[in-house]
């Protein structure tokens, strides 16, 4: 094929990149080796070195195979950004068991759905959440809890160990684990889907190992290794956070600097106590940071980076933010099937603000038909973007039809609509099915529409994403109610926050007589977001 878009890499850029035959926790010894005394975790003036970090992992693989620990077994991870999180993730997989990755924001029956298709036996769970994890524990497989106190303060809670007490069950160094990389399921990356069921993306070890080399190679120039300071805010339980905060900082032997969650002044202070060189986030950060009054007093201008992802960046943002912090916002795309990143704006060559960009070194990509995905496309006309590389994922877990759907001769069908200039650069234009992305979440409108459909009084409901200037989009709910039922706007409303993660809460819902149909009786969602917009 032609790879047009490779005439932009700069000579001292593969176009295509050596990935070792080494698993995860392999590339993290190599940094110990190399960076040991270096600090590898800052979180709220608590900062741990490799050499402790590589202690820590290993003195959690060590108690899980105290435990009975074996080979392929899931661990849930279910926590806020904190070292605890990447002590158990490398630990895990230095164990030989499979991270399963869990948004701290689900409620019962979202997470319950997780922890039975998994099959996970034992969860690392953030304290306060204990009680969502009680209502559906006896629904799972779940036998092992420890728990994860970020107060300091410990309490008795039922079979829940603590995480210090589990590290200080381990006897020793771990037993070694005889690993294929390309082979052994690293990450189970949950996500949604149309039909209702969450798919759990099998990313293997060599999955993640050259989605951080792809994007080490890509960036270089603005990484320097041992040197780098990443503000760590986007969510590690996010595929995008995965690998572009923890795994790339700790493949280049950089600082990750750890904040919880994304609080606007608790940023500010820490780029202003810590100056951070990188920052990868969602364009909402960026909005925020670049309205607040005072921002340029934090000394910003320490970023170099940005890359970002999760949902399209309004050009008049990324002006702005640039001119206040002299940083690049480099606008990219991927997908939780690709570990994740495979397009990126470049910062050796022309940005297209708008494009998603090119591919990154050995990754391949083209437009084709959308009837059956064989044809490919001309520059300029608008098909379904389909990607080959290796950070493109094994397949869906205990999903064959799905994976064959998805997985054809190597290709990955994301079910994106875009087109591509003349260039090489990438353009989506229409989102996957009907993806709501609202503060950089994925929203899947089935999901919502389900939990919806449960309350008495709806007949119907379709659920569209409508923008919103800080959000991107945020979530409208169109309901037809029962006959002779009645349910105000904010009843409903606090009926789904009880009932769903809080970001897929409905922020409109309209009340109407029917919903547009075809004549076959489907439901017009398109006709409906024409309508919202």
């Amino acid at each position: 094929m032609n790879k047009v878009w490779q005439k932009h890499y700069p000579a001292h850029i593969k176009h295509e990149i050596d990935i070792p035959d080494d698993s995860l926790p392999e590339m993290l010894q190599k940094t110990i080796n190399d960076f040991g005394g270096h600090k590898a975790l800052s979180f709220y003036g608590y900062e741990i070195t490799y050499t402790e970090l590589g202690q820590q992992s290993e003195a959690f693989a060590n108690a899980l195979q105290q435990d009975g620990f074996t080979k392929g077994d899931r661990i849930a991870l279910m926590l806020p950004n904190c070292p605890q999180y990447v002590i158990s993730y490398y630990g895990v997989l230095q164990a030989g068991g499979i991270v399963t990755q869990v948004n701290p924001m689900l409620v019962g029956k979202e997470l319950a759905y997780i922890l039975k298709d998994s099959g996970a036996e034992t969860i690392v769970i953030y304290k306060p959440l204990l009680p969502v994890l009680n209502q559906v524990i006896e629904e799972t497989s779940v036998k092992r809890i420890i728990k994860v106190n970020l107060e300091g303060r410990q309490t008795e809670d039922g079979m829940a160990v603590s995480f210090p007490d589990f590290l200080n069950k381990a006897e020793g160094s771990p037993e070694p684990v005889d690993m294929t990389p390309s082979e052994d399921v690293a990450v189970l990356q949950y996500t949604g889907g149309t039909t209702g069921r969450s798919k759990g993306a099998m990313l293997t070890h060599r999955n993640l190992l050259a989605n951080v080399i792809q994007s080490y190679e890509y960036f270089k120039d603005t990484i320097e290794f041992g040197k780098e300071r990443f503000l760590t805010v986007i969510p590690l339980f996010h595929v995008f956070g995965m690998t572009s905060c923890m795994n790339l900082s700790i493949y280049t032997g950089s600082m990750s600097i750890m904040l919880p969650k994304f609080e606007l002044d608790d940023v500010l202070h820490t780029i202003k106590e810590l100056q951070p060189t990188s920052f990868p986030g969602v364009p909402t950060m960026y909005v925020a940071i670049t309205n607040h009054p005072r921002a340029d007093q934090y000394g910003i201008d320490s970023i170099r980076t940005c890359n970002s992802g999760s949902a399209p960046m309004p050009g008049e943002v990324m002006r702005t933010f640039e001119s206040k912090t002299g940083a690049k916002i480099l606008e990219g795309y991927g997908l939780s099937e690709s570990s994740p990143t495979t397009h990126c704006n470049p910062s050796f060559a022309e940005r297209k603000p708008g494009s998603i960009g090119i591919g990154l070194p050995s990754t391949d990509y083209k437009i084709v038909d959308l009837v059956d995905g064989s044809n490919e496309l001309p520059a300029g006309e608008a098909g379904e973007i389909i990607i080959k590389g290796p950070q493109v994922m094994k397949g869906y877990w205990n999903m064959p039809d799905e994976t064959a759907e998805t997985l054809r001769d190597g290709w990955l069908h994301t079910g994106d609509i875009a087109y591509m200039d003349e260039e090489g650069f990438a353009y989506i234009i229409d989102r996957k099915k009907d993806l709501i992305i609202a503060s950089g979440y994925n929203i899947y409108p089935r999901d919502v529409e389900e939990i919806m459909y449960e309350h008495p009084a709806i007949q119907e409901v379709v659920v569209v994403g409508v923008p919103d200037r800080y959000r991107g989009e945020t979530v409208k709910a169109v309901a037809v109610l029962k006959d002779g039922e009645t349910v105000t706007e904010e009843a409903l409303i606090d009926y789904c926050r009880k009932n769903m993660a809080v970001y897929k809460v409905p922020r409109i819902i309209e009340f109407r007589d029917e919903l547009p149909k075809t004549n076959v009786g489907k439901i017009l969602r398109r006709k409906i977001r024409e309508e919202s917009t």
